[in-house]
């Protein structure tokens, strides 16, 4: 039998490696907020010209309005040019200006596809209630198991290792968007936001699979260790819990990253890593924090080693 967890400070440890680079770059830059967090205004245009649109040239004329913080994407949808600009609020008039000068240096035919403005109190809104959700959804996790575990020694511990676990799962998809806003110039929208909270949805019922394996053998296989018997569980639902998450989502999703418009490929990326790293917690880092715990084995770590007079 496989014996996952006499592995398990390594899987702690390959986390923390993919962990550790993203929060890096969030202190030193900060996150990656879009104009849904932090307000602002984003226009997208489609465009048949032949002539390849300048984003120097779009943030110049967006310079010479007053609004100095532009940026600007460009992707290919059948023949065609589709520009996303995102920057502060633009007022009407200076929005008519930015689409009349397109409109004459590059495509008379421009189809505007969208012009949103945020204020401040509404992405302020926005992130309340992202936190919020984030927050309750903690709570009835560990409410609902510590009560559905309630015949098992130490329920509590199981809805605690789930947020835990749960944490692990937002902190792989935060740190995969801050190293992708500095390789593709992502940002953290309402997308994100979508993603990330379904993310937490799936790593939720991942966990209480595995936790639920385990409940049902804790009867059964009173003889031996709880670290024998939480890897005897976790081997039993190993291969329905990678089955379940490759046949019925994860090629769903890189069929979209891949082939999908550029609109829809940073939240399938962001879902495709962020159910993989559900799965993986449930099995890798839930299960075994259960054990460390169980076995108190945070007293050794601060334990000084004995050493022995001649």
């Amino acid at each position: 039998m496989m014996n996952i967890l006499g592995k398990r400070y390594t899987f702690f440890a390959i986390s923390l490696l993919l962990i550790i680079p993203g929060l890096v770059l969030i202190v030193l830059n900060g996150l990656p907020l879009s104009i849904d967090f932090l307000g602002g205004s984003l226009v997208e245009l489609e465009l048949n010209s032949q002539k390849t649109t300048s984003i120097s040239e779009i943030q110049s004329l967006y310079k010479s309005i007053g609004i100095n913080d532009a940026q600007v994407q460009t992707s290919s949808e059948q023949g065609k040019e589709i520009l996303f600009i995102k920057s502060s609020s633009l007022e009407q008039d200076q929005y008519i200006s930015i689409v009349s000068h397109l409109k004459e240096n590059y495509d008379e035919h421009l189809v505007e596809r969208r012009f949103n403005t945020v204020g401040p109190s509404i992405s302020e809104s926005v992130t309340q209630r992202a936190l919020l959700a984030i927050l309750i959804s903690s709570i009835a996790v560990v409410l609902y198991i510590t009560f559905s575990f309630r015949r098992v020694d130490h329920a509590f511990r199981y809805g605690v290792c789930a947020v835990i676990a749960m944490i692990h799962d937002i902190l792989i998809v935060i740190s995969l968007g801050a190293i992708g806003s500095q390789v593709f110039g992502w940002q953290m929208d309402s997308l994100f936001l979508t993603a990330l909270l379904t993310v937490i949805g799936f790593s939720t019922q991942d966990k209480i699979v595995v936790f639920d394996r385990i409940r049902e053998n804790t009867p059964i296989l009173r003889k031996i260790s709880f670290e024998q018997l939480v890897n005897h569980s976790i081997i039993q639902s190993l291969q329905r819990s990678i089955n379940t998450q490759l046949m019925t989502v994860e090629f769903l999703l890189l069929s979209l990253a891949l082939f999908g418009g550029e609109t829809l490929r940073e939240m399938c990326i962001i879902l495709l890593v962020g159910l993989l790293s559900g799965t993986y917690s449930s099995i890798f880092i839930a299960a075994p924090i259960l054990v460390v715990w169980e076995n108190q084995e945070w007293e050794n770590w601060f334990r000084k080693p004995h050493t022995s007079k001649v």
